[in-house]
């Protein structure tokens, strides 16, 4: 089966459906995709090194078999659903009100 794959549709849906559901809206601002291909470049450049060399190896049992250069296409939709729930989950928080307990 492939695992690793279905729990990176599994993320994207969480990811997409969280920025919805929080009300946050980060997938509907241009500054979030030109962020996202900053960040896309420097993981071809780094992920492609690390499974280029065989450095980090995948098990392909649990790969759809689809790569972008050395990378597994998995990695990729983890990539984009660490990235979109970090940035979510930041504007989440940061709008929120802080509640400070006094010193004693």
């Amino acid at each position: 089966m492939k695992e690793y794959a279905i729990l990176g549709v599994i993320s994207v849906c969480a990811a997409i459906f969280l920025d919805w559901g929080l009300q946050t809206n980060v997938l509907r601002r241009g500054e979030f995709y030109v962020f996202l291909i900053i960040i896309l470049g420097f993981k071809l450049l780094v992920n492609g090194y690390l499974t280029g060399k065989n450095i980090v190896m995948y098990n392909p049992h649990f790969l759809l078999g689809q790569r972008i250069g050395s990378i597994p296409i998995e990695d990729f939709l983890f990539g984009f659903s660490m990235v979109t729930l970090t940035i979510v989950f930041w504007q989440t928080f940061k709008e929120r009100p802080a509640r400070r307990r006094p010193l004693p």
